[in-house]
């Protein structure tokens, strides 16, 4: 009886393990055919790639642009490459590109591209504003040479601003206007507002550098609207505080008067690449920094002899040009922490902007300061934006920098590279080009709105004679007479 069990139980056994074998010869040979047919898809794939690598490289659909040669793709890859590399830059880097892919394309010049940024900046000057009642607007002027300044209003919505924790980039503003002139007095720039206030209704807030003439033709718009403010932009109020404490202080200037003579003694010698770094009489205290963490890494070099960077001079050449700084240290320190903290109230401004307890939020970063002088900066600091706070609204959230604005200028003046010392030019319709990528979309609809003969009016009305053309003008006579006057001489 018990063979009989066990027998039945291993014929059992037995039967499931063929039934198994079979089920594992069966996925077997599923998985044979699996890498099989990956086997002939890998062909097949790598034949494809041989195709495509001796077949020629083919340029995406762009037909051309009624009465262009070019299509948008195109021309927004050429403005795109202006903005970041230069006019000229964007023609090599295109014919680079292009000859490397063996493409026998056209390439569009220097002077089009130019052509198609000031269309593209003329065409965000002249782009409808929608009315709103909480646009900000940022505005300064910048000059180069000569009485030439232009005027630029950048505007941005409070409800439309970044989140909190993420400063302003210049896709999230838009250029309001950039109008050049020889004379911005108050009444100059109360016009320009006044006009903007027609164009897209009164701002919510003007966030301007201090400037007198910037900051009071504010006031004209209070006449459309009484709850507009005026906002003084945090770096350039931060650092005039930080003028007002240390232009008095005779330690402060003996510091200066020494690094001009450093700079003179060491820049031809061993010691160059110890040179302080080069002092602007403009805004000087915003860019206090780079001095004081040159003397703060110089006196660090005095204090540790193994330091490798000293290999390149002796100790006692070392001590003789920059062993001044040695009685300096407990001032550097804290200059360095004044400069720390004006450090954390842009990083603050910049990235949540101005709400209210943006004061409350300040003090909190300003926490454990140890000299005098740094926190009396604090203490004015801390009042200043207290007192903007003030006027807004509850739950309201407002930009107070212009820094957004100050890097606009930086991407023109990097686009004009040395033609920037030639007053402002035909280059300056650009401006506007410079805020955001091209894309083929904005150049259709730009290009509809702006024709070259719209450019050249543009500058006619605008910029009139410019510096360049009245020195070339000047050259060319000069240079005419003297041909004339050498003839004459000659026949005589």
């Amino acid at each position: 009886m018990a063979a009989a069990r066990k027998r039945e139980r291993l014929k059992r056994e037995r039967d499931e393990a063929r039934r198994g074998l079979a089920r594992q010869q069966a996925e077997f040979q599923r998985q044979q055919c699996a890498i099989e047919e990956l086997k002939q898809r890998v062909l097949r794939l790598e034949a494809e790639n041989r195709r495509l690598a001796e077949a020629p490289a083919r340029l995406p659909d762009d037909p051309p642009l009624p009465g262009h040669q070019f299509g948008p793709r195109l021309i927004s890859l050429a403005v795109n490459l202006g903005r970041t590399v230069g006019l000229h830059g964007a023609e090599r880097t295109m014919q680079i590109v292009f000859d490397w892919l063996g493409l026998p394309q056209r390439i569009p010049d220097c002077t089009t591209v130019r052509i198609w940024m000031q269309r593209l900046g003329i065409a965000a000057l002249r782009a409808p504003v929608e009315e709103a009642d909480d646009w900000v607007w940022m505005s300064d002027h910048s000059n180069q040479i000569g009485p030439d300044k232009v005027l630029v209003v950048l505007g941005v919505r409070a409800s439309q601003l970044p989140p909190p924790g993420t400063p302003l980039k210049h896709e999230h503003v838009r250029l309001l206007a950039a109008q050049p002139g020889t004379s911005w007095k108050r009444e100059d720039v109360a016009q320009v507002y006044q006009e903007l206030a027609e164009r897209c209704g009164p701002p919510r807030a003007v966030v301007s550098d201090g400037a007198v003439e910037l900051r009071e033709p504010t006031a004209c718009l209070n006449k459309r609207r009484s709850d507009t403010i005026t906002l003084y932009d945090f770096k350039h109020k931060a650092a005039k505080l930080l003028e007002k404490q240390l232009a008095r202080d005779q330690r402060f200037a003996e510091f200066n008067t020494k690094l001009g003579q450093t700079r003179a003694a060491i820049q031809q010698t061993e010691l160059a690449h110890l040179t302080p770094p080069g002092q602007k009489q403009k805004a000087r205290f915003m860019n206090l920094d780079r001095f004081l963490e040159w003397g703060s890494a110089v006196l660090w070099l005095l204090e540790h002899p193994e330091a490798r960077s000293r290999r390149w001079t002796t100790p006692q050449r070392l001590e003789e040009k920059l062993g001044w700084l040695r009685p300096f240290a407990g001032d550097l320190a804290a200059w360095r922490e004044c400069q720390q903290a004006i450090a954390a109230g842009l990083t603050l401004i910049n990235e949540h902007g101005l709400f209210r307890g943006a004061a409350r939020r300040l003090r909190a970063a300003l926490t454990g300061l140890r000299h005098a002088v740094s926190r009396q900066l604090a203490a004015r600091l801390l009042r200043f934006v207290r007192d903007a706070e003030r006027q807004l609204k509850r739950d309201e959230r407002l930009p107070m920098s212009t820094e957004i604005l100050e890097s606009s200028f930086a991407l023109y003046k990097q686009l004009e590279r040395q033609h920037a010392k030639g007053g402002y030019t035909s280059l300056l319709p650009v401006f506007g080009a410079l805020l955001a990528p091209a894309t083929p979309q904005s150049i259709r609809a730009a290009f509809a709105r702006v024709s070259v003969k719209d450019v050249k009016e543009w500058v006619r009305n605008n910029l009139g004679d410019t510096f360049t053309l009245k020195r070339q003008q000047t050259y060319r006579e000069y240079r005419k007479h003297t041909r004339s006057a050498t003839k004459l001489a000659t026949v005589t």
